[in-house]
């Protein structure tokens, strides 16, 4: 019996060595990778039960090897790094992970570098057109059924079925507004119980509720083939509590407090703040936005590294134009500085927008865009978000004018803003917005006359930076915070099917909708063909009332000359243009943009109760 246990052993051990399915590792991120990056280091996440138990190697390919197989503290992930070669080609690799007498093999694409338009980066040239996919349209009625969907339109907070599909049919739309790009709330895999975007259950997929991989692509595709480009929302902060790694971390520490909830303070202030504890930067950077978005350690060279390709990883797939990084100051200020590096060393024409949400003041924003003057680490963020400005606009158009005493109310706050302008080290990358799917809309139902609504967008696009429009803004959509995210996130009419309306056509308007629309679309088609508004530098003059309480500022580039006037009064004013002469200089004429109506500047203007000016100048 004994030599037949001998001999069944070494039979055995003559068989070659058994292939298992490939189905047993769960996770291979990310899924392909590309040939000829900047950079030659790849991480791969693998997952898999009991996978750090195997041994890894790959089968021979040129110019690819291993330079370290990483095991942590869960048995079921391996971290592999490889190193890519500026020689290696495109093809399918294979990788191995064999334990005992068991291999499973894993095949791992290398794609060419994607040769179609993107990464083009986003600038004051271009006006930002803000969506919340599930708010939009809904293209793909199929997608309503799936089980994670829950689509209920009657509940403000609930999911309304608005998906990709949805928004490339009406690229039209937006293409005709004219605006020159378009940014998506997130559409990465989410949370089953949000709509919004911002809880990713999986940093390398697309919400199935809104579409596809392909889905996205082709919407990126199809953005550009109509000169639009794409700005993506990232969150890097924090990931969604039902993410597929929570239920099995890699590390003790990949989220912050040792993978336990404590919650942050929201203090942004201690992150910039010279004379904060420790304790109180900590409590902010490190605290979990909330119990559902656990709050990603991004010192973890395992986390940071993870984060970083995957952005690369989206650039390089779907060819977007830039990224809106959400919470930005919650995140390691040395993690965002090293994310931004990498990315503008891959990607030099790309742009990067950090949700910079500081409601008062503009030192706090400038500390973050990188080379700041006022902050000595260089964060490497390239534009910055004004929030001090989006805060001020609701009242600024409203009230009068009032400066005594150094306190500031209506358009006065606004030119005290800009005049805080010396603490940016680049204006021109600052977003500027009058309302955004976070606060409440800028339009109000009492502004019959469209007084307000005209001030608002005439000076959001030709005030420095770039400007950003949220949908539904071009069509008088009325909601406070008060009333909830939802009513601040409604559905636009038309983009379901038995909808008693459409938007999306001007039949389908009201009146005042439609002159709200008209005008903003004439301000934007215009604002593209206007080198000063896009690259000019702005000079201003304070609204005071001995000068009608009017807000005058120009901008200029060149031979050209773009004065803009806005009345803070309820009453006319007759403007004594002398007062401007530095940039009116020989001009004689201002041609209304809006309305082609040509006004006489040599001597007096007269400006009505709250009225709008944005001419150009001629002689």
């Amino acid at each position: 019996m004994k030599i037949l246990r001998i001999l069944l052993l070494a039979i055995v051990g003559l068989l070659p060595a058994r292939t298992l399915p490939a189905a047993d590792i769960q996770k291979v991120e990310p899924p392909f990778w590309y040939v000829g990056m900047e950079d030659n280091e790849l991480q791969v996440l693998v997952y898999g039960e009991d996978i750090s138990s195997s041994t890894f190697s790959i089968e021979p390919y040129k110019g690819v090897e291993v330079k370290e197989v990483r095991k942590v503290d869960s048995p079921n992930y391996l971290f592999v790094y490889l190193d890519i070669s500026n020689t290696a080609q495109p093809g399918e690799m294979t990788f191995k992970f064999t334990d005992g007498g068991a291999t499973v093999s894993k095949r791992f694409e290398l794609r060419p570098r994607n040769t179609k338009p993107g990464a083009l980066g986003f600038g004051p040239e271009d006006v930002l057109y803000l969506i919340t996919p599930d708010r939009f349209a809904n293209g793909d009625a199929a997608n309503d059924t799936l089980e994670m969907a829950r689509v209920n339109r009657s509940r403000s907070g609930g999911r309304h079925g608005g998906d990709i599909k949805g928004i490339v049919d009406h690229l039209d739309y937006i293409k005709e507004l004219g605006v020159t790009a378009i940014w998506l709330n997130p559409v990465q895999k989410n949370s089953a119980n949000t709509y919004h975007g911002y809880a990713i259950t999986d940093f390398y997929d697309i919400d199935p509720r809104f579409g596809t991989l392909d889905d996205y692509i082709d919407f990126v595709d199809k953005a550009h083939s109509m000169d639009l480009k794409v700005v993506m929302d990232m969150i890097f902060n924090h990931c969604g509590s039902s993410h597929w790694w929570m239920e099995d971390l890699p590390t003790k520490d990949w989220l912050n407090y040792d993978n336990t909830f404590v919650p942050t303070s929201h203090q942004k202030w201690t992150a910039v703040d010279p004379h904060a504890a420790p304790s109180e930067k900590k409590a902010f950077t490190d605290g979990w936005f909330n119990r559902g978005m656990p709050d990603l350690n991004q010192r973890n060279p395992l986390v940071s590294k993870y984060l970083i390709q995957n952005s690369m990883w989206w650039i390089e797939t779907a060819r977007i134009d830039g990224v809106r990084q959400d919470t930005h100051p919650y995140m390691d200020a040395e993690f965002g500085a090293k994310w931004c590096k990498a990315t503008f060393e891959e990607y030099p024409d790309f742009n990067i927008t950090g949700e910079t949400w500081y409601p008062v003041g503009s030192g706090f924003p400038a500390w973050w865009q990188r080379d700041s003057k006022v902050n000595e680490f260089d964060t490497g963020l390239k534009t910055v978000m004004d929030f001090n400005l989006a805060f001020l606009v609701p009242r600024a158009f409203e009230e009068p004018n009032e400066s005594a005493d150094g306190r500031a109310t209506g358009l006065f706050t606004i030119y005290v803003s800009m005049a805080s302008d010396f603490l940016y080290k680049d204006q021109d990358n600052i977003l500027v917005f009058l309302d955004n799917h976070d606060l409440g809309r800028f339009s109000k139902v009492t502004d019959v006359g469209l007084n307000k609504y005209k001030q608002g967008i005439a000076f959001i696009l030709t005030t420095r930076g770039i400007p950003q429009i949220y949908y539904g803004t071009e069509l008088l959509f009325t909601a406070t915070k008060e009333e909830g995210d939802g009513a601040i996130r409604k559905d636009m009419p038309g983009g379901w099917a038995g909808d008693t309306r459409s938007v999306f056509t001007a039949e389908g308007r009201t009146e005042a909708e439609n002159m709200a629309w008209n005008y903003m679309s004439r301000l934007l088609h215009w604002r593209r063909t206007s080198k000063a508004v896009t690259r000019g530098r702005m000079i201003q003059y304070a609204p005071l009332s001995q000068y009608g309480d009017c807000y005058v500022y120009a901008r200029i580039k060149d031979d050209q000359t773009v004065l803009v006037i806005l009345n803070g009064s309820d009453k006319d004013a007759d403007l004594d243009m002398s007062r401007y002469s530095d940039v009116i200089k020989d001009f004689t004429r201002g041609v209304e943009v809006s309305t082609g109506e040509i006004h006489d500047i040599t001597t007096s203007l007269h400006v009505p109760a709250r009225g709008t000016f944005v001419m150009d100048l001629t002689k």
